[in-house]
């Protein structure tokens, strides 16, 4: 495998036509769309219209008008078709931490004789912290339990509420059968909560063939939504009328304009609204959401192991001997749409990286994320990724300490 390998696979890349649809900056090798999507072109002209046409111009009339109002469940609906979801089981709101809390304190009220929430330590720190606080909350009476990948089958028991699980994990993009493990917590009387932070879009997912009782996810990653975009949760039809979610806000009343006093729910995943939708923020998501939509899933998915596959096997062929250790599934099917490696100074390798513009990123303790969009990331730019970081470990320019000072982000 050369070069000029990776050209004749981007020429012949059914996706390939998508990357023109990207503000990709010149000189830079982006590989971190699992952290933060790249910018659609059409997400820059439609904020535009949003801010000079329809707030400029519309004001408050754009709320009817501009269909305002709709954004939540028309934005829900696309973000159902990515997941495999019903198009009236989908909204989008808020952030995922929030919306966590929305569905497991759900949950949890469907659950009234079982006090045990099972995670892994390995799960997305927020999912953890908001399940220590609702627990906090209700004054102590339930137990967040967690235990390794594997042990999990084996800890679902009769006093297990809600299995919590992220499908495909952040640090090193292995990725957990929801089928089978939702199957499992239905068979002994548990309910299944998924956070597709990291596989909406990047992976095919079927929450209701799946069998998934509620999900969270956020906007900003695959979807490609920009930077705090709002966030999804998914409720299996099943469950949607049968409580309500305990942020009670105006917009999840059945009635919000007529200003009662008291709280009735709204029929179905509506129910699951706060407050206001950030208009500016769900336009752009929008048009993520809708870019999204028009790839052939499948080609997607083929795309991104194969990038996947390549950048590890280059990885090990041409970084040997440096410290790097593989910290995903070698096998492609077992991992989400990304490639980490553990090196006890990650962190300074990766910020010589970024200085040579390639954007990956670092998770503590030890882990360099490289994040492969397909739509937009290509062959050539994982060969060239691979080649400037031979360079750096090979000159040993990031041992210095212009590169090892932190930001608040990493």
């Amino acid at each position: 495998m050369n070069r000029d390998d990776c050209i004749r696979l981007d020429a012949a890349d059914p996706l390939r036509d998508f990357r023109g649809k990207f503000d990709l900056p010149q000189g830079v090798i982006y590989l971190d769309g699992n952290s933060l999507g790249a910018m659609p072109h059409s997400a820059k002209s439609r904020v535009e219209q949003v801010i000079t046409e329809e707030w400029g111009e519309g004001l408050i009339r754009s709320w009817n008008t501009a269909g305002w109002m709709d954004l939540p469940k028309r934005v829900g609906a696309g973000i159902a078709e990515i997941v495999g979801a019903a198009s009236d089981s989908v909204i989008s709101a808020d952030s995922t931490s929030v919306n966590l809390f929305k569905v497991l304190s759900a949950a949890l009220a469907m659950q009234p004789g079982r006090r045990v929430i099972l995670s892994e330590p390995d799960n997305f720190p927020t999912d953890l912290y908001m399940a220590q606080g609702l627990i906090a909350q209700l004054g102590g009476r339930h137990e967040l339990k967690l235990v390794t990948a594997k042990d999990i089958p084996a800890a679902i028991d009769a006093d297990t509420a809600v299995v919590m699980l992220t499908h495909v994990n952040y640090r090193t993009g292995a990725m957990h059968d929801m089928k089978s493990l939702s199957a499992l917590a239905h068979e002994r009387g548990a309910l299944a909560l998924w956070d597709l932070a990291h596989s909406a879009g990047a992976v095919p997912v079927h929450l209701d063939a799946d069998g998934a009782d509620f999900a969270v996810g956020c906007g900003y990653k695959f979807l490609n939504g920009g930077p705090g975009a709002p966030a999804f949760l998914y409720v299996a039809k099943r469950h949607q009328e049968k409580f309500a979610q305990p942020l009670s806000g105006w917009l999840g009343h059945a009635a919000p304009f007529e200003f009662e006093s008291g709280y009735r729910p709204a029929p179905g995943i509506g129910r699951y609204l706060c407050g206001t939708p950030t208009v500016l923020g769900m336009s752009a998501l929008e048009e993520g959401v809708n870019l999204m939509r028009s790839a052939d899933m499948k080609q997607l998915r083929a795309k991104s192991i194969a990038l996947g596959d390549l950048f590890i096997r280059l990885v090990e062929e041409r970084c040997a001997g440096h410290g790097l250790g593989l910290a995903s599934p070698r096998d492609g099917a077992k991992r989400g749409s990304q490639a980490s490696f553990t090196h006890h100074d990650g962190f300074p390798i990766m910020q010589a990286l970024i200085a040579r513009g390639v954007i990956g990123d670092f998770r503590a303790p030890d882990i360099l994320r490289f994040g492969f969009t397909p739509l937009y990331t290509s062959y050539v730019d994982v060969w060239d990724a691979v080649e400037i970081l031979r360079g750096i470990l090979t000159t040993g320019i990031w041992d210095r300490a212009e590169f090892r000072k932190r930001g608040a982000v990493t």
